[in-house]
């Protein structure tokens, strides 16, 4: 995840718990493309996360570390979750998807995150620093 990417943070309104509070944001070809590939287990801690946007599914080919996955529709609503998809493994496509929230494995569990829980998405702007609320399409 690169430094030049936007940052913020991933909530679930549902459930009252962070899912990420340091969350990247993966929007152009390249960001997407690349994801968490290469990265050391250590670099990719609780409280981190990768939002890809946009999204209908994922690999974790070239990863060293297991995943939680969860798919949101274009509310920011669970309509799939993925717990502990290993290294090297294609994870389900989802065609009513939007985005993909990638998280450190037991996020999901930790969180109590169910399908049908909303996501409360924050990020700054890339070119002032502000937050800026992700508000659905």
């Amino acid at each position: 995840m690169g430094e030049n990417s936007r940052r913020g943070y991933a909530f679930n309104q549902t459930r009252q718990a962070f899912l990420a509070t340091d969350m990247r944001v993966a929007d152009t070809h390249w960001t997407r493309l690349r994801g968490l590939m290469g990265m050391r287990p250590t670099s990719f801690g609780f409280g981190q996360g990768l939002w890809i946007v946009p999204c209908h599914g994922v690999h974790t080919w070239a990863m060293r570390f297991p995943l939680d996955l969860v798919y949101l529709d274009q509310e920011h609503v669970v309509v799939h979750l993925e717990e502990n998809v290993k290294p090297w493994r294609f994870a389900p496509v989802r065609m009513d998807t939007a985005t993909v929230l990638e998280l450190p494995w037991h996020t999901i569990w930790n969180s109590g995150t169910k399908i049908g829980d909303q996501i409360e998405l924050h990020f700054e702007k890339a070119d002032e620093g502000q937050k800026k609320k992700v508000v659905p399409a």
